[in-house]
């Protein structure tokens, strides 16, 4: 059986059992602040394992995209992978743990659906403390089905009964939240002839796992649940690897075509490598699919790592482009069934993510080189800042790269980045006094005109490329204006020629330019941009541009301005270019 015919087989079966099949969610959680991603198949239903009705009903089924990259750099092993599918089912009141373990049990072993062998398979309960007693009636309902075989069903060989940490689910750190015991099941991948069962031996391997909350975890103790739930969840790719007969997740069929292709374009043979591209491009393709971008915080953050980490082995096996172009098309080829979204946007996609490595690329080439000239036997936070500043090669790269040299790290380095940082940034601060703020470097009406242009031109940029772009930097004379802004990409002749008609025209339009001082908060609140790394005091001026009806900009900023736009004369960009990754580079001119 394909992975996606396991896939396909679990939600015809639990539909069989009256389970409604419900989409995937979103890997980006909608109402979950505390965490990037969906990071298990259940998290999506907790509400209603808290007791909201779900409009789908009482039984539900469906396989869950998530993603988890605590284990980061276990990926490449046998078992870690970045992306995974959960397969759940879920009673909200309804079936217990008699129907949960017999149904689980049919669709492993009948020859209709997986087919697993039955001697194989071994089981984990809850053995109980002080405040929950043993579960004894799964224990029992496991006999019945282990007898049923043949098998032994003697609890501590075939049934194994476990602590907390290993068969009870609560929210952790919660108050108050449903709770109870689980149970696991264990599939032995060994040669031996009824092995001693031993969850801690790699030859055993979780598959499944299903919780029964009995219980309300309040801050009194644990109350009885008048209606009890169950939560199943079943890692997809393990259950594939067992299924296909392998000894890791990566032989599965979806990561041998992945694999395939990535074999075609390399001149190098590395199998960690290998299945460092295999997992992070397929992720990388799920999150754009679900609408992640490149950024640098939150999950746009994640995405560029996982894309960067994917390069930089490429680049290791002799893949020295089109790495996106050849390896999303055989993702999406593959997932494109269970989830149609990928199809309908592959393009989009694919565009999203060459443009990533286009960037990272030139990128990588030259911090590579630069980072084997600026360290030689230690790595230290300052060398590494350097690399990130000057030449916008990532902090987690230069890590990875002294690690693979087999060179030392300071044990300080974290601190040292920062305070470099923290150095540079009032470096910044004294050099650049003409970021948006009081005290240019001097009060000639040439300044101030360019000072005004520098705000007119900001808000032309966002207009024609959009809101992502965000002020990083500039530097204002009685000559020229340079400015520094988030983007990804050159901009075009005709990008450029449309911000600089925007500018003039709003320079020739003499719109009226004051400020009001009023509290930082307020500020925000109306819509006002602040310097990007600026802190500012409990009051703020907030400059104007245009009428109070229909402004152009809202900048928090010190001044001086002039009074009407029509003052500052005609505004003409020089020079486009790069400044450091993610960043680009304008210069423009007054003329007379």
């Amino acid at each position: 059986m394909t992975t996606s015919q396991i896939r396909q087989s679990f939600l015809d079966y639990f539909a069989s059992k009256g389970c409604h099949i419900i989409p995937s969610a979103p890997l980006v959680p909608k109402d979950d602040p505390t965490v990037l991603f969906n990071i298990a198949g259940m998290q999506p239903i907790v509400p209603y394992l808290k007791g909201r009705p779900h409009p789908a009903g009482t039984r539900l089924a469906n396989s869950q995209k998530c993603v988890r990259t605590s284990d980061l750099e276990e990926v490449g092993d046998s078992s870690h992978l970045t992306f995974f599918e959960m397969l759940g089912h879920w009673s909200l009141g309804d079936y217990y743990k008699k129907e949960a373990l017999e149904w689980i049990w049919e669709w492993l072993t009948a020859p209709e659906y997986l087919g697993l062998e039955s001697s194989k398979l071994y089981a984990t309960v809850y053995q109980g403390d002080k405040q929950i007693p043993r579960d004894d009636q799964s224990i029992g309902i496991w006999q019945e089905i282990f007898n049923d075989q043949g098998l032994s069903s003697e609890v501590g060989k075939r049934i194994l009964t476990l602590g907390r940490e290993d068969n009870w689910w609560e929210i952790p750190g919660a108050e108050q939240s449903p709770a109870g015991p689980d149970s696991e099941i264990f599939y032995y991948l060994g040669e031996q002839a009824n092995p001693v069962f031993d969850p801690e031996d790699p030859d055993f391997i979780e598959i499944c796992n299903s919780v029964f909350m009995a219980y309300q975890k309040t801050p009194d103790g644990y109350q009885d649940l008048v209606k009890k739930n169950v939560d199943f969840g079943g890692g997809l790719e393990r259950i594939a690897m067992v299924k296909q007969g392998k000894d890791s997740v990566y032989g599965i069929d979806i990561f041998v075509e992945i694999d395939r292709a990535i074999q075609a374009i390399a001149t190098k043979d590395d199998l960690r490598a290998r299945r460092i591209i295999s997992d992070h491009i397929r992720t990388a393709t799920m999150m754009v699919g679900d609408g992640v971008v490149p950024d640098n915080n939150g999950a746009g953050y994640v995405l560029r790592r996982l894309v960067r980490r994917a390069l930089r082995e490429a680049d290791r096996i002799g893949i020295d482009s089109q790495l996106i172009d050849q390896l999303v098309p055989v993702v999406i080829h593959l997932y494109q069934d269970a989830y149609q979204n990928l199809a309908q946007d592959k393009d989009q996609i694919i565009k999203v993510l060459s443009k990533e490595e286009r960037l990272f690329r030139a990128t990588l080439k030259k911090g590579i080189r630069l980072f084997h000239k600026e360290v030689q036997q230690k790595l230290t936070g300052e060398q590494a800042f350097k690399l990130f500043d000057t030449y916008g090669f990532p902090l987690e790269l230069s890590l990875e790269e002294a690690k693979r040299l087999g060179l030392s790290i300071s044990k300080d380095l974290d601190q040292e980045f920062a305070q470099s940082m923290s150095e540079q940034r009032e470096r910044s601060r004294t050099a650049n006094k003409g970021v948006f703020k009081g005290g240019l470097i001097d009060h000639s009406p040439k300044v101030i005109r360019y000072h005004t242009a520098t705000h007119i031109l900001y808000r032309a940029l966002r207009n024609i490329l959009g809101d992502h772009v965000v002020q990083r930097g500039s530097n204002i004379t009685a000559e020229r204006t340079r400015f520094d802004f988030s983007h990804q990409g050159k901009l075009t002749d005709r990008q450029i020629s449309q911000i600089e008609q925007m500018v003039n025209q709003t320079i020739e339009a003499g719109l009226p330019v004051s400020y009001q001082v009023m509290p930082t908060e307020q500020a925000f609140e109306q819509g006002a941009l602040g310097a990007f790394g600026d802190r500012y005091d409990d009051q703020v001026k907030v400059y104007q541009i245009g009428e109070d009806s229909n402004p152009y900009s809202l900048e928090i900023c010190g001044g001086p301005h002039v009074e009407n736009t029509i003052e500052v004369g005609k505004f003409k960009i020089v020079k486009e270019q790069a400044s450091s990754a993610g960043v680009r580079r304008i210069k423009a001119v007054i003329e007379d």
